[in-house]
């Protein structure tokens, strides 16, 4: 008779679970890589949409030029002023705005909009699972799971205090922990995310998406 030793035994183990538990099976962990691999691909970002820079704004307008200013503080954008003629006789202040060297290495690039592009923040991953619907491991069940997460990887600027003012949707995303829920769908290759992952109501991030720079253009 062979006897292993204590590590081996608890390696064998390991790897039998391991082998014993297909991306099908209805398991927290199966829920938890399912929503992970959702949100990997989704990472938060300043704006809502892509942004073309550069981007020019009226200098008197606070509201579409603090998120800017906060990004120029930062290091990640170029601030310069100009004049820009309204008609034959007048023109107005304003301030162009573009990405500076350090701000190239934290843009994202649009896939689909050449030019456009945002600064992302940070990717969310499940902390834990609080609850989900009775399903099975069948091709086609569902479940909706709710569950929390967290921000990883968060830069120093979105951290910026100065940042986070001009940006409250920032703020409230690096508030602490975000309760969601999502559906679950159950593939031949195991669970994926079926809608979009809702915030409950009253979580940390169930604020406005608002924020200082909308990205508009002064016309």
């Amino acid at each position: 008779m062979r006897i292993h030793n204590g590590s081996t035994l608890f390696a064998l183990t390991a790897i039998a679970l391991a082998a014993g538990c297909k991306k099908t099976d209805n398991s927290t962990v199966n829920y938890i890589n399912a929503i992970n691999a959702y949100y990997a691909s989704r990472p938060e970002c300043l704006w809502t949409e892509p942004l073309k820079l550069p981007v020019q704004a009226d200098t008197s307008n606070t509201a579409k030029t603090s998120g800017y200013d906060a990004l120029v503080d930062q290091g990640l954008l170029l601030r310069t002023t100009a004049e820009k003629k309204v008609f034959i006789i007048a023109s107005k202040q304003v301030t162009n705005y573009d990405l500076s060297e350090n701000g190239r290495k934290a843009w994202t690039a649009s896939v689909d909009q050449p030019g456009y592009g945002n600064f992302c923040f940070g990717t969310r991953t499940v902390s834990g699972v609080d609850a989900s619907s009775p399903t099975t491991d069948q091709p086609g069940s569902s479940t909706t799971v709710t569950y929390h997460s967290t921000l990883s990887s968060v830069p120093a600027w979105a951290s910026a205090a100065e940042t986070q003012s001009a940006f409250p949707r920032l703020q409230s995303e690096l508030a602490g922990p975000l309760t969601s829920t999502a559906t679950l769908k159950n593939t031949t290759s195991g669970w994926v995310v079926a809608t979009a992952p809702e915030p409950r109501a009253g979580s940390a991030s169930g604020g406005s998406n608002a924020s200082g720079a909308d990205g508009s253009i002064v016309r």
